[in-house]
């Protein structure tokens, strides 16, 4: 528990020594999903043609079995596969990944998928409509998350591109010491994400249904 609570702080620490490009990456997040929202109003088309293509990506590939869970009704298996493939592949490897080889390259990422769940996740049908009531829940949890992991990338990307900003005397200091402060980061996202695995699965399995019916 004290490992726990230790990161947890080192974490926290971090957000707050960084808070005005904390605060940043949030409005730009999910301000770029709300303006996404309100472009697809005028483009339904756009949507659905997006629909149909985030659909068929998960009838193959790694995909099928979380859809499989869903379609099932696996709460447990769902859970742990929405947080496997949101942090380890949606947080580590598009985001973060890419930002330890070219600094902050995970930003222009995150800015895709911002635009990208608002095209997608858009109110525009009744059943979206509806669909969005309790879902809106799991886009501010999960968008939370990769804005933690956003800011592990700014973190790092700051550090190295501006080692004197972080007490270092080169890029090769600073990469260490960024890569050092965004660790714990990455484990508060991870946390996050795992939170907003466990309301997704319960809400699409359980609720969702529901309200359709």
């Amino acid at each position: 528990m004290k490992t726990i609570a230790g990161w947890l702080r080192a974490a926290l620490d971090i957000v707050r020594l960084y808070k005005r490009a904390y605060l940043t990456i949030n409005v730009v997040y999910y301000g770029l999903v709300a303006v996404s929202m309100v472009f697809v109003f005028y483009h339904p088309e756009l949507q659905e043609a997006l629909i149909d293509s985030v659909a068929q990506s998960f009838t193959e590939g790694p995909l099928a079995a979380v859809a499989e869970a869903y379609l099932g009704g696996h709460l447990l298996q769902a859970i742990v596969l929405t947080f496997l493939f949101n942090f380890f592949m949606g947080s580590l490897l598009v985001l973060f990944a890419p930002s330890m080889v070219i600094p902050f390259a995970g930003l222009l990422m995150g800015v895709v998928r911002a635009v990208l769940w608002g095209l997608v996740l858009a109110p525009t049908t009744p059943e979206l409509q509806i669909t969005m009531i309790p879902h809106s829940g799991t886009l501010l949890l999960e968008g939370q998350g990769y804005i933690i992991a956003l800011l592990a990338v700014w973190v790092l990307g700051r550090a190295f591109t501006s080692p004197s900003s972080v007490g270092a005397s080169s890029w090769k200091a600073g990469y260490a010491i960024g890569l050092k402060r965004a660790g714990p980061l990455l484990l508060l996202a991870a946390a996050v994400l795992a939170i907003a695995a466990v309301y997704e699965a319960l809400t699409l399995i359980y609720l969702v249904p529901r309200l359709l019916s």
